[in-house]
């Protein structure tokens, strides 16, 4: 593998600290680890680009929320209350819901012992992982690190970043939104170690949801560059071309473009999610068998095989739980063993084909722009070299006299759900308990102050408040779980602070 080796100095990170997840205190050395621009995969690939037509890539998102249901109100992990509760709703798949999470150690080496060359992406949010921990699952986390940690299995298998606590980027906070980006590399750095962690260069929103305010998109492309990302995962219907169109080839890589209220512009590699949420999709491997139709595009001058981009939920659902093994599986085989392929389709991981293709010669400044749905009508209104806060408020206002459907709550591939009408009851005390975080927080400020346990509860609390799932569910237990979460998370602020 080309790479820049590791920096001696960095510590070996404890995955809890006490009796908490590690989710902060080592802000620089993540820093230091994650902002490189060293290959991951071009040293080690097997696929040769001249002679492919197509590639797939498949993603699989894995989450379960923190709730504070243990035995005596604690925060537990969903998946412990599905196994505590077994007669409760579809709880009795508990067991199958943990084996998922962890299958994908048996089946990468499997694979790759036979001579085939699987690949797959990971997507496991911080509330899982810090859940897995708390249930004693080290069998499933043991699993995940053969698979992260072992040489052997490098070249297949790639992480992805997330949002620590499952947060919706265009409803939440936007102070808070790096840092659940960094607790994420914290607490995965913790795990899997930092030589784990500088190798995570994709990122997949929860949701798939994407910012359409100018303001939020641009702080959130901001922070994940400043995190080291290289790439962002987005779904095909939460983006638009300047002109307002919906994208025309959607297999290539495009240039995602943020510009703010106050004429500063940013942009990141975008891969396109494609169709909807429909985890068959993903269980039958859909992106395989639309790969194999396709055949090679041009960017700018470099003739590149298309890429069929989509994730689904890992476990969520029959077909995931019981057709995705022998989808996958049958897939691979389908490829065959002679080096991923000498023609026709193979399996590729997202990072590893920008590498292969921009090696070949492509700029990320070739790629098609883009930008999220119903930015267009923003900018028809303001010139973006002369936008203000106030000039793009106004005409946000305006264009939603005019035009009911506009919104800028951002879109995602739950589009049907709003996650924010009919959820005041959490959104006001979500958006109060940050305000009061960083009311307390921002004047004292420091890395030291970030190793303390009171603000590393603050923090946690402050995450786990913002996570999605208590405004997908409807009115009931789960926003009850996020006001109780938003009561404590003020309690600790108020009283160590």
């Amino acid at each position: 593998m080309i790479s820049t080796p590791l920096s001696p100095n960095l510590p070996t990170l404890d995955e809890l600290v006490d009796g908490l997840p590690n989710i902060c205190g080592w802000e620089n050395e993540v820093s230091r680890v994650v902002n490189h621009d060293d290959p991951i995969f071009l040293g080690d690939t097997n696929i040769k680009l001249d002679r492919i037509n197509s590639g797939f890539a498949i993603a699989l998102h894995m989450h379960q929320p923190t709730i504070p249901a243990g035995a005596d109100g604690e925060p537990i992990c969903n998946l412990q209350y599905m196994f505590e509760h077994p007669g409760e709703g579809d709880n009795h798949n508990a067991e199958p819901f943990a084996w998922c999470y962890s299958r994908m150690g048996q089946f990468i080496p499997e694979l790759v012992a036979e001579g085939y060359n699987p690949r797959v992406m990971l997507d496991y949010s911080g509330n899982l992982l810090w859940g897995l921990r708390q249930m004693g699952r080290d069998d499933v986390l043991d699993n995940l690190k053969r698979i992260t940690c072992d040489r052997a299995y490098q070249p297949y298998v790639e992480w992805l970043g997330t949002m620590w606590g499952h947060g919706v980027v265009p409803s939440n906070p936007i102070p808070d939104i790096k840092l659940h980006i960094q607790a994420w590399q914290h607490h995965f750095a913790a795990i899997f170690g930092w030589d784990a962690l500088r190798r995570v260069k994709g990122f997949s929103p929860p949701e798939m949801h994407l910012p359409n305010h100018p303001d939020t998109l641009y702080e959130y492309v901001k922070a994940l560059k400043e995190c080291g990302y290289r790439w962002l995962l987005v779904q095909e219907h939460s983006v638009e071309t300047p002109e307002g169109h919906g994208l025309g080839y959607k297999h290539i890589p495009y240039r995602l473009v943020a510009r703010n209220s106050n004429g500063e512009t940013t942009s990141i590699t975008a891969l396109i999610k494609t169709q909807g949420s429909d985890t068959k999709l993903v269980a039958q491997m859909q992106p395989y068998y639309e790969a194999k139709g396709l055949s090679r595009q041009q960017i700018g001058n470099v003739s590149v095989p298309p890429l069929v981009s989509q994730i689904g939920d890992g476990e969520n659902g029959g077909v995931m739980m019981n057709e995705f093994p022998d989808g996958f599986k049958q897939a691979i085989y389908d490829i065959g063993k002679n080096e991923g392929g000498s023609s026709g389709t193979v399996a590729l991981n997202g990072t590893e084909y920008l590498e292969l293709i921009e090696a070949a010669g492509c700029s990320p400044e070739d790629y098609p722009i883009c930008q999220p749905v119903g930015q267009h009508k923003i900018w028809q209104k303001v010139d973006p070299d002369k936008a203000t806060s106030e000039a793009i408020e106004a005409a946000i206002a305006e264009i939603k006299q005019h035009d009911h459907n506009f919104h800028v709550e951002g879109a995602s591939w739950t589009n049907h759900i709003s996650w924010v009408q009919g959820y005041e009851n959490v959104l006001g005390p979500m958006n109060e308990l940050s305000a009061l975080f960083h009311e307390k927080i921002d004047p004292i400020y420091s890395e030291s102050l970030t190793r303390e346990r009171r603000y590393r509860e603050a923090l946690l609390y402050n995450m786990l408040v913002q996570t999605s799932c208590f405004r997908y569910w409807g009115q009931g237990t789960w926003t009850d779980y996020a006001r109780e979460l938003y009561r404590r998370g003020k309690e600790i602020l108020q009283r160590d602070f």
